[in-house]
């Protein structure tokens, strides 16, 4: 919920909003809950929420509306490797590098902050675009200074070392992981073969 995100960001309490605001507390718990959808509520207590805040309300509005789109639901990161990878298959490769980089999915999966989902196909794109000796595309290259905190190996390799109590299958993994895919700590090492 957007509004408990802002008052954690801005270290203000539910209390304090109510109390700044002049809105009563209990409709701000109900926002804050989603007992009360903040879209519905009047201009006025939007306007005094959004006054304490130093937030438009405009973007108390939109963000909710944004986290309420139903195709928005996150799917597992395994899923959705295999269904890049089948798109990929299904596509090609030039005409998915022209698809991506057209519906610019990478910038929209990095506002989400779906970091994994986003690193992961924009190192698709790169590992494609050096395959097919295409240039990169550089509006993305801000996305590129960065990578995810931890490795994040296949979750066949993961159960596969705990299974035998080793790490051998996730370094020979990474011995054979896909520079474009490492550069953002994801290991990857085979997107071609496809079922």
């Amino acid at each position: 919920m957007y509004l408990n995100d802002l008052l954690a960001e801005k270290k203000i309490s539910k209390y304090r909003l109510a109390k700044e605001s002049g809105i009563p507390q209990t409709t701000i718990t109900d926002i804050c809950s989603r007992k009360a959808r903040i879209e519905k509520c009047s201009a006025d207590t939007l306007y005094k929420i959004s006054k304490v805040l130093g937030v438009s309300m405009e973007s108390l509005i939109e963000q909710e509306i944004e986290n309420d789109v139903p195709q928005q639901k996150r799917p597992s990161f395994e899923v959705f490797k295999s269904n890049v990878c089948h798109l990929v298959k299904e596509k090609g490769d030039i005409d998915f590098i022209i698809d991506m980089l057209t519906s610019d999915e990478v910038r929209t999966l990095y506002d989400r902050k779906w970091y994994a989902e986003a690193f992961y196909l924009l190192a698709m794109l790169d590992y494609l675009s050096r395959e097919n000796h295409v240039p990169l595309c550089t509006k993305y290259n801000d996305i590129r200074t960065q990578k995810l905190q931890n490795i994040l190996y296949p979750a066949g390799v993961v159960l596969s070392d705990a299974a035998a109590k080793t790490d051998k299958y996730s370094r020979e993994c990474m011995q054979n992981a896909i520079p474009e895919f490492l550069h953002f700590n994801i290991v990857e090492s085979e997107v071609r073969n496809v079922c």
